[in-house]
Formats: structure tokens, C-alpha cells, sequence
């Protein structure tokens, strides 16, 4: 059984920005960096851990009936090699299925899937911290992290695709936290490796615009009931727009916010 991840990888990828203005260490986002990566080596083996991913990921059956759904393993046949390989079906979940949309932020399904997301999360996180402090932007991560599950759960259902195959990643968590990048620092500059050949540097609405079209381009193509590529496009956007429209209330405004952002209130 497959399972869709919410990555973040393209041609473009943001390698730094702009922290001249950042006073607070950010200990919540290294630490959010450090919890993912422990989980991928220790609890999943380095993503070989298939029964345990699939015991903490969310299923968006389980979430939509509130049951825990356990299925037999698979035999899938590689078209390449001709192998047979035994797919695990469904564990069970030891805790109740709705903190799957908890434990689902804190794993990935490979090493490439972590190191994309722990990238974005490394390069724009610490700017939201900054702006709302350690407590707030915990909150506003994990909050964006639960709506863009819920948004790929109800996608799911709305467009036909398979509810049994589990979702995992951070990415959902990590839209919301661009969506609300863009909004603070629509024209902080961000240094881009471009197509893995050089580096260009632009303005956050300009990347981060250009990422959430993507994100809808590719969704858009999801209604015809295939989840494109195995990645939860609409996770990707609902955490998005989540962070987008919520940022505002997140922010602590004692602090001065850069001169950038101060149109968008």
C-alpha cells in the first residue's frame, strides 16, 4: 500500500534569506527540526519501519469514521524488475485515530521527503518565531499542521481518491507556515538554487507565490480521483491559506514588524 506524502520538492529551493532583524534564537523551530529528524531515525528506521508508519500516519478513512481501520498486507509487483514485494496493509493504531493527525506531522516517507521539508522549515520558520515568540508560533505550527490534515482528509473524500492510503509529513504544518511568511514579508528577499545550477535572489511573494500556484495547478488535477505523484497537494494549500489568514492572530505586536510587512495590516 502507498502512501501520500506532503513534500515540498521543485526546481526551485530556497537556500537563506534575510535575518538581520531577528533578536530570538529560534529554539521552538530547531526544535521542531531536531523532533522530526530523531522520529525518522529512531521510530522509523530510517523510513524501513513500514508497520509503525503506518500505525501513526493518517488515514483519511479512520479520521472520517473515527474507527481504526487494520487491512491485510499487499503484493505489488515492481513492472521494472519484476519483483514481488509484500506491502503491509494497515496496523493498529495505539492511540486514538484522531491524534494520527498529530503524529502524521512528525514523520516522513523517505530521506529526501525529510531533507526538503526540514529545508523550508529551517529557512523561513525562524522569521514567524521571531514576530510571534516561542509559545504563539508552536501553536501557530502545530494549528496549520491539523487543518491541512483536515483539508487533505476532506479532499480526499471529495475527490474519490483512496481513503485507505495513509498520509504523512510535516508540510502541511510547513505551508502554513509560508502562507504566513507571505504575508509578514511579501518582499523579503530569498536566495533560490535554481534548477540545481545557480542561485537567483527574489522577493517571498515571488517564490512563494509561484509555489502555491503549483500547489493549485496540481491539486486542480487531483479531482479526477489520483492522488498526483503521492504527494497531498491538498494539504499543501489548505496549510497554506490556514497560515495565510491566521497569522495575524499570532503575531505579538509589542514587537515592531520589519517596514515590509506593515502594508498588509
Amino acid at each position: 500500500m502507498p502512501f501520500a506524502c506532503f513534500s515540498k520538492t521543485h526546481s526551485m529551493i530556497p537556500i537563506g534569506d534575510d535575518n538581520s532583524d531577528r533578536h530570538l534564537t529560534p529554539i521552538v523551530n530547531y526544535s521542531l527540526i531536531l523532533i522530526n529528524i530523531l522520529v525518522f531515525i529512531i521510530y522509523q528506521g530510517w523510513g524501513n519501519n513500514v508497520p509503525f508508519t503506518f500505525a501513526y500516519a493518517t488515514v483519511p478513512a479512520e479520521i472520517l469514521s473515527g474507527h481504526d481501520i487494520i487491512t491485510q498486507p499487499q503484493i505489488l509487483h515492481d513492472q521494472l524488475t519484476g519483483q514481488r514485494i509484500e506491502m503491509p496493509g494497515l496496523q493498529a493504531t495505539p492511540v486514538p485515530v484522531y491524534f494520527t493527525l498529530l503524529t502524521s506531522m512528525f514523520m516522513h516517507g523517505g530521506l529526501a521527503h525529510l531533507a526538503g521539508n526540514m529545508l523550508y522549515l529551517w529557512v523561513f520558520g525562524d522569521n514567524l518565531e521571531n514576530v510571534m515568540g516561542h509559545t504563539k508560533y508552536l501553536a501557530f505550527y502545530l494549528l496549520c499542521g491539523l487543518l491541512a490534515s483536515l483539508a487533505h482528509v476532506f479532499g480526499t473524500a471529495y475527490s474519490g481518491q483512496d481513503p485507505l492510503i495513509p498520509s504523512l509529513g510535516a508540510s502541511g504544518a510547513i505551508s502554513g507556515v509560508l502562507g504566513g511568511y507571505v504575508l509578514l514579508f511579501p518582499r523579503r528577499r530569498i536566495r533560490m538554487w535554481l534548477f540545481f545550477i545557480f542561485t537567483v535572489s527574489v522577493p517571498a511573494v515571488l517564490a512563494l507565490g509561484l509555489w502555491i500556484l503549483f500547489q493549485l495547478i496540481n491539486g486542480m488535477g487531483m479531482l479526477g480521483g489520483e492522488e498526483a505523484g503521492g504527494v497531498a497537494y491538498t494539504a499543501h494549500i489548505g496549510g497554506f491559506f490556514a497560515g495565510f489568514l491566521l497569522v495575524k492572530l499570532f503575531v505579538n505586536r509589542i514587537q515592531p514588524l520589519p517596514p515590509e510587512s506593515k502594508s498588509f495590516y
